[in-house]
């Protein structure tokens, strides 16, 4: 049985109003997750925090005070999706590194297991539960944890390229590049530290544009029009 851990970001989620949440937008993802689990495809989402709070822009705010209030965006983010994603008629939980109430449930392998396999989409909050590490960083350490095939990016971009396609018009993309090469010149596909958790546990991602129809379903299939990060160290 597949499992496959999608990367969502909070921009995207936002749609054209920048911030908060755009119901369609995520309601056009539930539709494509549930076509996945209807398939009998296992999928975890994590969720960047971008849409509420953007702490590193901030100079006033403790790094390590700002990193904690992005955590808690994530947390609202994936409770907001996980309820879609209910409405759309799968069963779900949101799970975090640090307990919170009753609102979720404390993260662990074992947990996350036992709800893949009653067919739960599963919602991986919270980053690492810790500050100085990305939500990039978060997405590649739980994949690795939960033994995912691979890591679906689902990004404002459709691709990754040699260099800005805003700001370069020559911009090249790749249909397929190595982890290593990734690294090697310091594309932005995900974070260094996500990068190279990802090349030392030979963990592939497929980088694809959210907005394009059906790229979810797509990218899990193997049929994306984005970039294939292979897993290759060389």
């Amino acid at each position: 049985m597949k499992r496959v851990l999608l990367k969502l970001s909070g921009e995207a989620l936002a749609g054209e109003k920048k911030t908060g949440f755009d119901e369609e937008v995520v309601t056009g993802v539930a539709k494509q997750v549930k076509q996945l689990v209807d398939e009998g495809v296992q999928v975890g989402i994590v969720i960047g925090g971008g849409n509420f709070w953007r702490g590193r822009s901030s100079k006033n705010i403790d790094r390590t005070k700002a990193d904690q209030i992005g955590m808690l965006a994530t947390v609202m983010n994936c409770i907001y999706v996980s309820e879609i994603f209910r409405s759309q008629g799968m069963m779900t939980s949101v799970l975090t590194p640090f307990e919170c109430g009753d609102v979720t449930k404390l993260y662990s392998k074992d947990r996350s297991n036992k709800y893949f396999s009653r067919n739960m989409v599963v919602f991986f909050a919270g980053g690492t539960g810790h500050p100085y590490f990305s939500t990039d960083t978060a997405t590649v350490l739980r994949a690795v944890e939960i033994d995912a095939d691979e890591i679906l990016l689902a990004k404002a971009v459709d691709g990754v390229y040699d260099k800005d396609p805003k700001d370069h018009p020559d911009a090249r993309k790749f249909d397929r590049i190595s982890i290593q090469e990734v690294i090697d010149r310091k594309l932005q596909v995900v974070d260094m530290t996500a990068s190279i958790l990802a090349m030392e546990n030979k963990m592939p991602m497929v980088v694809f544009a959210l907005q394009e129809k059906d790229s979810i379903i797509h990218a899990a299939h193997g049929e994306t029009t984005g970039t294939v990060v292979t897993a290759d160290a060389s």
